[in-house]
């Protein structure tokens, strides 16, 4: 009989070490990717971060400027008379603008903060979310408007003369934010809003809600202008002349002080402040 010797050869390494150099190269290859996203991040921050410095301070100066040229409209209201109105009507609209500026800088730093925190997720991912027993999906807390962002669409609504779109994004900032400044400036253009649709009603109730929650509010001077005007609308001028005495007597070296001492003028009624 003929031996027959079997040799057992060891199996083939070639192929699971091919794949797991591939894989390592991949790994690397994204390891790569992350890094040089970072590195672009980075250099968008800083670009970002320098825009929004420059106009904050641009918009610095320009409040400071629009308070200057307030001081020297109050200081020479008793001799401008009728002009006074238009002049101050541009103040008021130069007001609304710087108020925008601020809210754009805002935005500006939102973005900045959204690409931090884009660039975070990427490098922790977010946990799951919890599913909710005997539903259908996880939970979800109902989305919260950012303050400015919205303040600002207002702005830019209201100042576009779309009303009722611009008083919806009032209304988050006032629901939302009920204790914060802007919600008090919010509350100033829903009553513009309703004086410019001739509800002068609703105008009032806005307005005094400025007076009564945000007597601080750089805004209460012009609330109580805007009242004085609106109830003179609604033929309530014994009520109208009151409000424009007490706009004079609380903020005397305002713009505002300066139209309602004009109007009380026009009214037949000599006002001074104390």
């Amino acid at each position: 009989m003929t031996a027959m010797v079997i040799v057992s050869l060891p199996a083939p390494a070639h192929a699971a070490s091919k794949e797991m150099i591939e894989l390592q190269t991949q790994v690397q290859q994204l390891l790569d990717m992350v890094q040089r996203l970072q590195t672009t991040l980075d250099t968008r921050f800083a670009v970002l971060q320098h825009l929004a410095e420059q106009t904050a301070d641009n918009a610095n100066q320009m409040s400071a400027t629009v308070n200057a040229l307030q001081q020297k409209i109050a200081a020479q209201s008793d001799a401008s008379g009728g002009k006074l109105d238009a002049v101050s009507g541009q103040m008021q609209s130069l007001n609304d603008s710087v108020d925008e500026l601020k809210s754009r800088i805002a935005k500006l730093d939102k973005t900045i903060q959204d690409m931090q925190a884009q660039l975070q997720n990427v490098q922790n991912p977010p946990a799951p979310q919890v599913a909710v027993p005997g539903g259908t999906g996880a939970a979800s807390a109902p989305q919260t408007p950012p303050l400015k962002e919205t303040f600002q669409a207002g702005v830019r609504d209201y100042n576009a003369a779309k009303y009722e779109v611009a008083s919806g994004e009032f209304q988050d900032v006032i629901h939302y934010y009920p204790m914060d400044d802007l919600a008090g400036t919010a509350q100033f253009y829903l009553g513009e809003i309703a004086y410019r649709d001739q509800k002068y009603s609703d105008a009032v109730k806005n307005y005094n809600a400025v007076l009564e929650g945000f007597p601080g509010s750089t805004k209460a001077p012009a609330a109580q202008l805007r009242k004085g005007l609106a109830l003179l609308q609604l033929n309530r001028k014994t009520e109208a002349i009151t409000e424009l005495k007490l706009l004079v007597k609380r903020h005397p070296q305002t713009p505002e002080a300066a139209q309602a001492k004009s109007k009380l003028s026009a009214l037949g009624v000599h006002s001074t402040a104390h």
